[in-house]
């Protein structure tokens, strides 16, 4: 029986429709505003910094202090801008998507707070294009505060829609399409917060990051740094999407440090009838695997994925079962990723596609012995040295992968094939 959990982010949601105005207010919402704007912007920051809130994007940068990079008008004469990542094209994560379907009013005045926190009066959320009923509940709740300038201040809020770009999700590559150009990364620095989205200082954050803001504001940072299992680094609460061989996929929102294994079987009930679990990505595709023992033994939490051997990262949890052939798995993520690259940097323009076409001719059975360490020494050649993470991002679970289930790789090499219903390369 999995024990009671917390909510924060979607507190409320289950028993109001906090998509109306009235309703979100009837909760107490948008007190928090009212109480940052009682207070100075420094006052503000210094708050998100104490509770050590870190960035739900897959940085897992400190939120306090990343506003406290933007340099203070009177020093830097120049309008501020915020800038929310909403574009969300990770593989397997979905959870801003319930944020902004659910509470957009608390996602507004997070980024309002955020926009005090900055003295920012322009904020410009980029949301994926293909996120339609997120997008009209988000524009429908602003035109709720169309009338209401005690909530809305000085603030101008443009909701961007993208045109379905993973490359977007990078930061730099998210303001080169937000200013009109084609989405290719950028080279740092210069860093946004001094030259970013129009040359102007610019604060860049997650969705999910962002509406934790009101509820830290209102209650008090101490208050949130208690909501913690494990390390006191990783503070308040966390949502996972949650898809692939499970019983119960779906977005979930848990404490900082909660069991991974209690999270698999109790919360999202196990695996399918007559299977049982095999790997898990825990963070969106782009991050290491994890086989059972690893993902069993772990804490939901920044150390805890680390120590697991994988990462956080969006926490999008793709589930794998002992029906799924792992080389095919892989296989399918590899070939998202050459597609997505915007090609600039030669290690993920060729990195990408090689890497595809080798693991596409294992898994018709045309491999070879040496295409394993052809593959290894590729997702060398593609890590750390590229504009983006994205050639990183393609070279991680492939390598993970052959590392801790290289005798699927072998196997299939050696003309032996997978079966779906024993699980087992026959």
């Amino acid at each position: 029986m999995a024990r009671d959990v917390q909510k924060i982010v979607l507190r409320g949601a289950d028993d109001h429709d906090l998509t109306k105005l009235a309703e979100y207010e009837a909760l107490g919402g948008y007190k928090a505003l009212a109480k940052a704007r009682a207070m100075t912007p420094e006052q503000v920051t210094d708050e998100l910094i104490t509770s050590e809130l870190r960035g739900r994007g897959g940085a897992f940068f400190p939120t306090g202090r990343k506003w406290s990079f933007v340099p203070p008008k009177d020093k830097l004469p120049k309008p501020h801008y915020l800038v929310v990542n909403a574009d969300e094209s990770e593989p397997g994560s979905f959870k801003d998507n319930e944020i902004m379907a659910r509470v957009p009013h608390r996602f507004i005045e997070g980024c309002l707070i955020t926009a005090h926190a900055i003295d920012s009066e322009h904020v410009f959320v980029y949301i994926r294009g293909e996120y339609s009923g997120p997008y009209e509940i988000l524009v429908g709740a602003l035109e709720e505060l169309r009338n209401r300038t005690d909530i809305r201040g000085d603030v101008t809020i443009v909701v961007h829609r993208g045109a379905g770009a993973y490359i977007c999700g990078e930061e730099t590559a998210l303001m080169e399409s937000l200013e009109g150009r084609r989405g290719n990364p950028r080279i740092k620095p210069p860093f946004p917060a001094v030259s970013g989205v129009f040359g102007m200082p610019t604060t860049i954050n997650n969705v999910e990051t962002l509406i934790a803001a009101a509820p830290i504001l209102l209650n008090g940072a101490e208050w949130y740094k208690k909501m913690s299992l494990s390390s006191p680094k990783s503070t308040g609460t966390k949502l996972y999407s949650v898809c692939g061989n499970v019983q119960r996929p779906g977005t979930y929102e848990v404490v900082m440090g909660f069991p991974f294994k209690e999270f698999l079987y109790d919360l999202c009930g196990g695996p399918l009838h007559g299977r049982k679990f095999k790997a898990v990505i825990p963070g969106g595709a782009s991050v290491p695997i994890q086989n059972m023992e690893e993902a069993e033994a772990t804490l939901m939490d920044y150390e805890g994925f680390v120590a697991g051997g994988s990462m956080l990262g969006s926490g999008g949890v793709i589930v794998i079962d002992d029906a799924q052939p792992m080389v095919t798995v892989i296989a399918r993520l590899a070939r998202f990723f050459a597609h997505e690259s915007c090609g600039q940097c030669t290690q993920c323009r060729e990195g990408t596609a090689w890497t595809t076409k080798i693991l596409e001719r294992i898994r018709d059975g045309e491999g070879t012995v040496e295409d394993l360490d052809t593959l290894l020494d590729i997702g060398e050649q593609m890590t750390g040295k590229t504009i983006c993470v994205l050639s990183d991002s393609c070279a991680v679970p492939v390598v993970s992968g052959i590392k801790k289930f290289r005798g699927e790789f072998e196997a299939l090499i050696q003309g032996k094939r997978f079966h779906p219903v024993t699980a087992a390369v026959a």
